[in-house]
């Protein structure tokens, strides 16, 4: 609605990246990113996406925020806020809302209600919470890209995973100190 491109659509654009908006993303590759660009972190934690921006909008945690999400079986929820948000953090959507005005593309909501209501508008099933969905799995498409995979010959080699660390992957678990703690113990008792 407001106009910016996602990472892929953005790959595409011809002209040098001036800005990048950073919405919550911790795991990504500095080449992306062009040295003179103008980097936007919206998100929480503050790891390595706020380390870079030279703009960090505080966003709420998903325990500080309602929400709604869908789970790994297609089912629409709707949370609420657990704690009270910290500091100046706010909403995401309030955050990208206000963005909108500075840019000159005020979004079409003031409200959460009105939000969710632009939410359906767009994705209908977001209006039936707690029923699953069947999946529409990118009409078959997904599904055919399996099976042409799987009828493939296998790769050689021995398969490893990319991870080296799997319990410092998210920005919250790298913010840990008792994550660390357990990290250390883990890589002691492997060096054993």
């Amino acid at each position: 609605d407001i106009g910016f491109l996602p990472s892929a659509n953005a790959r595409k654009h011809s002209g040098p990246v001036k800005m990048v908006y950073l919405l919550g993303a911790d795991d990504f590759s500095e080449d992306d990113v062009p040295k003179d660009a103008f980097v936007v972190y919206q998100g929480h934690h503050g790891d390595r996406g706020a380390a870079r921006a030279d703009v960090v909008l505080p966003g709420a945690a998903y325990t500080e925020k309602a929400g709604t999400y869908v789970n790994f079986e297609g089912r629409v929820q709707a949370t609420r806020a657990a704690v009270p948000l910290v500091g100046n953090a706010r909403e995401d959507w309030k955050i990208l809302r206000a963005v909108s005005e500075v840019v000159g593309k005020p979004l079409p909501y003031d409200t959460r209600e009105q939000l969710q209501k632009r939410l359906v508008e767009v994705a209908p099933h977001f209006a039936r919470l707690q029923t699953v969905e069947a999946p529409v799995w990118l009409n078959g498409q997904y599904v055919k890209a399996l099976a042409a995979q799987a009828a493939a010959a296998p790769a050689a080699g021995v398969l490893k995973s990319p991870i080296d660390n799997f319990f410092m992957t998210d920005a919250i678990s790298r913010a840990s100190q008792t994550m660390a703690k357990c990290v250390q113990a883990r890589q002691q008792m492997q060096s054993q």
